[in-house]
């Protein structure tokens, strides 16, 4: 996210298929369709999920399509990839809602939102099967908004994060300054926090230099290649502020009509099949990270108190009903998703077995 961070090129890969015969009609060569897209990510774990999504797009296509990935900053700023995407200056880009969603508040209940009961996976499945998708898409036609996108990756809930001393009480944050993105920000203010949006390069050296006394990016491996454990040694997993996210793939809307329905669908299931290898691959580093955290580097890492969740439910409540009574749209996809909630996590928390319980058994 910074320009320190090691920036990579990818070559672009091209088909091209000619044939001439003597006699034999001629045949114009084909060369393949070639997309530019722009990570929110300098380097690290991210980066790789998102090259992860173009390599399989690539290898799918058989040369008729390819995709070149482009790391944070390379055209635009972060903060300007959905209007590079929008304009076409940008092909597609590859990061999460919560990145632009000062355009739209709803935008972050689409990865960033408040917790009813489901974790990332339930709410990747309300947007394919309880109406997420066309409420999306119908955001993007109120923002007048050139753009397609996809959404993949369940992310575990991001931990609560790093602070100067153990968190026992929410009380204790009250006051401190924070980093965080997205809707996560007005919870937190809610709690009495002062809260910081910084991309993730920069949260270390704030940390470090004293502009933050408290923050969050998103998971282990992600937090020990930025170096906090440098600056902190008290963690605390488990969190409600972005309990569930996820990637965002956006294309401009012109270049994926134009391409053909085959490769739009590539598009499509290539991001669908990364929530398996995110899920499978992330959640392995995050846990063998998480360990070099605690046993090599010397952090201490908690769960987050109860009473500290509860408070941030709170917030939530507050949050969500003011910006529910200025945009009904906002009420509108709330509305949804508590309805599709309701009736997944009722069967999955009759069904689901206490997990803990078994892995206590084996591992104490």
């Amino acid at each position: 996210m910074t320009k320190s961070l090691n920036r990579r090129s990818f070559l672009r890969g091209s088909a091209v298929v000619g044939a001439g015969a003597l006699a034999a009609p001629a045949v114009h060569a084909q060369e393949g369709t070639n997309l530019k897209m722009q990570a929110a990510w300098g380097g690290g774990i991210f980066l790789e999920n998102a090259q992860s999504y173009v390599n399989r797009v690539n290898e799918m296509s058989g040369g008729k399509l390819t995709i070149e990935l482009l790391p944070v900053n390379s055209v635009v700023k972060t903060s300007q990839m959905q209007d590079a995407v929008h304009r076409g200056v940008l092909d597609a880009a590859h990061y999460v809602p919560a990145y632009w969603y000062s355009k739209s508040k709803t935008a972050s209940l689409f990865g960033t939102g408040p917790c009813f009961g489901w974790s990332s996976q339930e709410v990747l499945g309300w947007v394919n099967y309880g109406g997420g998708q066309e409420l999306f898409d119908e955001l993007m036609g109120i923002l007048g908004l050139n753009v397609v996108s996809f959404f993949n990756s369940p992310m575990p809930a991001q931990p609560l994060g790093w602070f100067k001393e153990e968190i026992t009480s929410a009380d204790q944050m009250n006051g401190l300054k924070y980093r965080t993105v997205g809707l996560a920000a007005d919870v937190l203010l809610e709690m009495g926090m002062s809260v910081v949006q910084l991309p993730g390069g920069e949260i270390q050296p704030a940390m470090k230099s004293g502009l933050i006394d408290a923050a969050e990016f998103n998971n282990p491996t992600s937090d020990r290649d930025f170096g906090m454990q440098d600056v902190s040694k008290h963690y605390h997993l488990a969190s409600f502020h972005q309990s569930q996210e996820f990637f965002e793939v956006t294309f401009n809307k012109d270049k994926y009509n134009a391409l053909a329905p085959e490769l739009q669908a590539i598009l499509k299931y290539a991001s669908e099949a990364e929530n398996s290898n995110f899920y499978w691959n992330n959640t392995k580093r995050y846990s063998e990270d998480l360990v070099t955290l605690a046993e090599e580097q010397g952090v201490n890492v908690y769960r987050t108190p109860d009473s500290v969740m509860q408070a941030q439910l709170n917030a939530w409540d507050v949050v969500v009903e003011r910006i529910s009574n200025e945009d009904p749209f906002f009420a509108k996809v709330v509305d949804s998703q508590k309805a599709y909630a309701k009736t997944v996590m009722n069967y999955l928390n009759l069904n689901q077995p206490d997990y803990k319980l078994a892995y206590k058994h084996y591992f104490g």
